[in-house]
């Protein structure tokens, strides 16, 4: 039936006069060549460029073995944009890696003790096929991130296990002060399991977006892609899933120029996309559907504006579903305040966009997350369930002005957040943002997550120095939306917040 199908529609489009500038693709064929046909026609100033270039994709899955790469070539106009479009068609690649939880069989684990010194983590002793089994990863509660350790070796010692991991993330985990798992917590001592991944190496990217502009991605899904990070290298994270590749503690004359507190260093990498965008404005997400993608879904990086992600929908991401802007990474020392990053994203627009289950492989990993932005919108999306923080707005954790500013998070419902890791939002924000603002947003109480070792979830988190907004007619509500109320003042965080924020509450 499904052939038939298929053949019935391909009859009728090749039936079709083709207009101008449209370019068909059926399954099976390449959509590699339908867009450097599409550049070919630009390239030459073909008469059916003018107006635009839509290429069709067929209903019908492609497989891609390979990313599609937009070029600076593959630019469109403001007259003439391009446009892939497809009703029905899904850009695929491998189904993400599958874990196998040997102990405890649900739920987690208390650990019994931490020692950066011997880079030791002690645990109850598992059963004996636990610690015979091989390709062990530990999978660490630490507050508001979580680490994928590979294990090296469990030393059983009665009761008690000590077990010792694979390097680099070894190093990575006990030497970086924050996070780390918690003993002695106001909830008691952080969690952990064991588990094996049976899926090695998959495709992880699907379309790679750097420097062509003027292109609108309309009614394509999205699916299947892998994260690799884990297998190789584990997986020790800073925060909202940005993964450390140095970091230590400053030991000698703690504090920097710009915070003398500062007691850590930092460098980080940026989690691998599905689709990415960099250097590029007018790039424009309309009706899409991302589902089944092993780490962020879709991710606005670097030198992007004027970009709109609309009516798209979310599901089953393992890492966060819409990223943009930087969040200084290597090169860079993450806690630096640097002002030359917001002005690299401005102007994107994150509008009536559902978004449901997200952060299933990274629990520290968010719904919607952007850096160091400025005159960026986040309105009238609907978030749900996920692990940690669910809107989040602002990097840098300063108060100094990095640029950073005239943002607007309003008429969201955010909901079932916080599902396991605390010091969590459902609306978050950092650092200083002067002119920006959170209003008529409608925000569930945070999930009671049962392994998080201190009591800090918020429905509005105005987390470490930030400043600038006015907080506005913001409801949240128990266990149904209809008995909502305003957010009172108690369930709004701070962390040592600025002098200019403005409480309408």
């Amino acid at each position: 039936m499904r052939l038939i199908l298929l053949l019935t529609i391909n009859i009728l489009l090749s039936a079709l006069p083709l207009r101008a500038g449209e370019i068909i693709v059926s399954e099976g064929e390449s959509i590699h060549h339908a867009l450097r046909q599409a550049r070919e026609w630009r390239r030459t100033a073909d008469p059916r460029c003018e107006g635009g270039i839509t290429i069709h994709l067929a209903p019908g899955r492609y497989y891609m073995n390979e990313p599609l790469f937009l070029r600076p070539e593959d630019s469109g106009t403001a007259a003439s944009p391009t446009i892939i479009r497809g009703d029905g068609a899904t850009l695929c690649g491998d189904p993400r890696q599958q874990h196998t939880q040997l102990w405890p069989r649900q739920g987690m684990e208390r650990m019994t003790a931490f020692d950066a010194e011997s880079r030791t983590i002690t645990i109850p002793t598992p059963p004996a096929e636990v610690l015979q089994a091989k390709g062990l990863e530990m999978v660490v509660h630490q507050r508001w991130a979580i680490a994928i350790l590979r294990v090296k070796e469990m030393k059983v010692q009665g009761a008690q296990t000590v077990v010792t991991f694979l390097d680099p993330e070894s190093r990575l985990e006990f030497e970086h002060p924050w996070p780390q798992p918690v003993i002695g917590g106001e909830r008691g001592n952080s969690s952990f399991l064991l588990r094996t991944t049976e899926q090695r190496d998959g495709i992880e990217q699907l379309v790679i977006i750097d420097g062509a502009s003027h292109v609108s991605f309309e009614g394509i899904a999205f699916e299947h892609t892998c994260w690799n990070r884990p297998l190789h290298r584990g997986h020790v994270t800073l925060q909202g899933g940005f993964p450390l590749i140095d970091a230590y503690k400053l030991k000698e004359k703690e504090g920097l120029p710009w915070d003398s507190g500062l007691e850590n260093q930092a460098w980080v990498e940026r989690p691998v996309s599905a689709v990415s965008v960099r250097n590029a404005h007018h790039v424009n997400f309309n009706g899409c559907h991302f589902q089944h993608l092993g780490a962020t879904a879709l991710d606005l990086i670097d030198q992007v504006s004027d970009c709109t992600v609309g009516g798209c929908r979310f599901d089953d991401i393992g890492g966060t579903a819409i990223m943009a802007g930087s969040f200084a990474e290597s090169p860079r020392e993450v806690h630096r305040p640097y002002t030359d990053l917001a002005e690299r994203c401005e102007r994107i627009t994150i509008h009536a966009n559902t978004i449901h289950d997200v952060s299933n492989d990274d629990w520290g990993a968010v719904a919607i997350a952007l850096g160091y932005v400025r005159d960026c919108t986040v309105s009238d999306n609907t978030v749900s369930t996920m692990n940690y923080s669910g809107i989040c707005v602002g990097w840098g954790w300063t108060s100094h002005d990095t640029g950073m500013r005239n943002n607007r998070i309003t008429g969201n419902h955010v909901s079932d957040y916080a599902r396991q890791l605390y010091d969590a939002g459902g609306i978050y924000t950092l650092s200083a943002q002067p002119g920006s603002v959170i209003a008529h947003n409608l925000i569930s109480q945070p999930y009671p997550a049962p392994y998080a070792t201190n009591h800090r979830g918020f429905c509005i988190y105005l987390d470490a120095k930030t400043d600038g907004y006015t907080i506005d007619d913001n409801k949240t509500y128990p266990y149904t939306p209809t008995g909502s109320r305003p957010i009172r003042r108690d369930e709004i965080g701070d962390n040592h917040p600025g002098p200019n924020l403005i409480f309408k509450q």
